[in-house]
């Protein structure tokens, strides 16, 4: 296996032709196959793009976690080809923006009546100047005119909200629309373990540094037992959003002040989310133990 990921076929701009190639087929043949003078069928191509865009970008998103965790042939390669992956991601995503502007300005009666929520559109209008903000600084003639710390902020703000983005439209998928589709478990489920990933190896570094620099302290039981509970609330909530959805809803939604961010602000009120901040507070109770 390690002399295969070593193989110049899948590393590279040879694995982003890999991956496109048969990605942009897939859409060629998708496209004439479908009567796209219909907006239902433009609406479905979205669709499509978006199902072969996201396991690409969570990917990307785990890449270096999984080299963090399992230090190893697959993680070494996955982390030397995430900037491979990533623009995967981004040619995939060029198809759905694409039939994006197909359905705005040909079909642009059923955009305005069917699709267009204003919220929504900001979403994807942030997420977009993101992913080409990216795409362009992915480059060594670009990157090299940014501060390094100005490139990391662009590029780890922008991988998490593009992975927010594609893991939201799944967990509504799965907790708020009827008849979910076993694909929307299986791309919940996986953008949840992407996350879960980066978790665990920002766990595993805060540990090692704790060790080396502050004893191991005497109630860190204590602080591991509340850390791993908390976690499993979050886990529960995860899993069974429908559970908790309409309480949520109507705790964080429907008064005078928050009128603008319903409105405008990507996400809000962040239901998706709540249990990976649960999860995410237990974990750092864990590495608590030793601070």
């Amino acid at each position: 296996m390690s002399e295969v990921l070593k193989s110049k076929a899948v590393n590279g701009w040879r694995l982003f032709w890999l991956v496109t190639a048969p990605i942009s087929a897939a859409m060629l043949i998708a496209m004439m196959g479908k009567d796209l003078s219909s907006a239902e069928s433009v609406s479905s191509m979205i669709q499509l793009s978006v199902r072969c865009a996201v396991p690409l970008l969570y990917v990307t998103f785990a890449a270096s976690s999984v080299q963090t965790l399992f230090r190893g042939p697959l993680g070494g390669w996955l982390f030397r080809n995430r900037k491979y992956f990533g623009l995967c991601f981004a040619a995939a995503m060029g198809w759905q923006l694409f039939f994006i502007l197909w359905l705005t300005t040909v079909h642009s009666d059923y955009y305005i009546n069917e699709v267009y929520v204003l919220r929504d559109a900001i979403e994807g209008v942030v997420g977009y100047t993101f992913l080409i903000a990216m795409t362009v600084t992915s480059f060594a003639f670009t990157r090299r005119r940014m501060k390094p710390k100005t490139w990391r902020l662009l590029h780890l703000s922008g991988i998490y909200f593009l992975w927010a983005y594609a893991f939201s439209v799944y967990w509504w998928a799965l907790f708020y629309y009827k008849n979910p589709l076993l694909l929307d478990y299986i791309y919940y489920w996986s953008g949840f373990l992407a996350w879960a990933l980066r978790v665990a190896a920002w766990n595993k570094k805060r540990r090692k540094i704790a060790e080396k620099s502050v004893p191991r302290s005497t109630t860190q039981p204590v602080f591991n037992l509340a850390g791993m509970l908390i976690i499993g609330v979050g886990l529960v909530a995860a899993s069974f959003g429908k559970a908790w959805y309409d309480t949520a809803a109507n705790l964080m939604t429907g008064y005078a002040i928050t009128r603008i961010p319903e409105t405008y602000l990507p996400y809000w009120p962040f239901q998706p989310w709540l249990p990976l901040f649960i999860i995410a507070l237990g974990a750092l109770l864990t590495t608590r133990a030793r601070t």
